[in-house]
C-alpha cells in the first residue's frame, strides 16, 4: 500500500490538446505510421494514403470524443473515444474504442512533433 501510494502517473493533458502528432497503428500485421493535426474542435489524420477530418468534443481536459466529419457508411459514422492514459515529455499513452464498444480498448503511443 505505502508503494503505491508514492507512484503517479503524469498527466499533462492540456499540453497535448493541439498540435501535430505522430502515431503508429497496423493494419494486416504491418506496422505504419500516421499524422495529425488537431485544434480545439477538429482532427485533420494522414494515414494509409488516406486523410479524415474528424469533429471533436473534449469531455474533459484528457478525454475527447471523434466523429468523422464526412463519413462513407454507417458504421464510419460513429463516435469515436480518446482517452490520455499518461504523459512524458512529448509523447503520451492513449487509449481508445468505439463509444459504444467499450469492452473492446485498444492502446497506442503518439508524439507530438508541433
Amino acid at each position: 500500500l505505502l508503494l503505491s501510494s508514492c507512484y503517479s502517473v503524469e498527466r499533462n493533458c492540456k499540453d497535448f490538446q493541439t498540435g501535430t502528432f505522430e502515431f503508429t497503428y497496423e493494419i494486416n500485421g504491418e506496422t505504419k505510421t500516421g499524422k495529425s493535426i488537431r485544434t480545439d474542435s477538429l482532427s485533420i489524420d494522414y494515414y494509409d494514403n488516406k486523410i479524415d477530418t474528424f469533429t471533436i468534443r473534449w469531455v474533459n481536459d484528457c478525454e475527447f470524443v471523434g466523429r468523422k466529419l464526412h463519413p462513407i457508411d454507417f458504421r464510419d459514422s460513429k463516435p469515436i473515444q480518446m482517452k490520455i492514459i499518461s504523459t512524458k515529455e512529448n509523447t503520451y499513452l492513449l487509449e481508445y474504442s468505439l463509444l459504444e464498444d467499450q469492452k473492446n480498448k485498444k492502446r497506442g503511443t503518439v508524439t507530438k512533433i508541433k
